[in-house]
């Protein structure tokens, strides 16, 4: 069975709250409810983390290693300067999808660049909660031992 890790960093748990024209209406709790589910249907299991502090995702990054098969990330803001959460995902050996609710290249020019991108295995924006899924289904391939998906 594979074990997944979903960690959604700063402002995610003011989804519902924050921008909902930009975020919806749904919470974190109904996200992470939502995938769990999603991924229990397909024969995984889905560990959920949120944390507004850099140091505590990186801690989870590391924490991973040897423990999950796949971490999908939503690093929030992070994703556009934290070279620390870039150094993490690289130290581990644990792929990591990379996921964002809104389009980071239709927003504003500091979202364009991601600074974790180059050392993802994949990169899924402007799907909505849908984006999470597809990482699920990434993930869960790559396992299935897909050559394609090589970190």
């Amino acid at each position: 069975m594979a074990r997944l890790l979903l960690i959604n960093g700063p402002n995610l748990n003011r989804l519902g709250k924050r921008e909902p024209h930009i975020y919806g209406s749904d919470t974190l709790n109904d996200l992470e409810q939502q995938l769990i589910a999603f991924a229990a249907e397909r024969g995984a299991t889905l560990t959920c983390f949120q944390s507004n502090h850099e140091g505590e995702i990186i801690d989870e990054i590391h924490a991973a290693e040897g423990t999950y098969d796949g971490i999908i990330l939503n690093a929030g803001a992070f994703t556009h300067y934290s070279y620390a959460i870039r150094d993490a995902i690289a130290s581990v050996d644990v792929p990591v999808v990379e996921v964002h609710i809104s389009n980071i290249h239709a927003r504003d020019p500091f979202r364009h660049v991601s600074v974790i991108a180059p050392v993802t295995i994949g990169q899924i924006v402007g799907l909505g909660f849908a984006g999470y899924r597809l990482a699920i289904l990434a993930l869960l391939e790559r396992k299935g031992g897909e050559e394609r998906w090589k970190k």
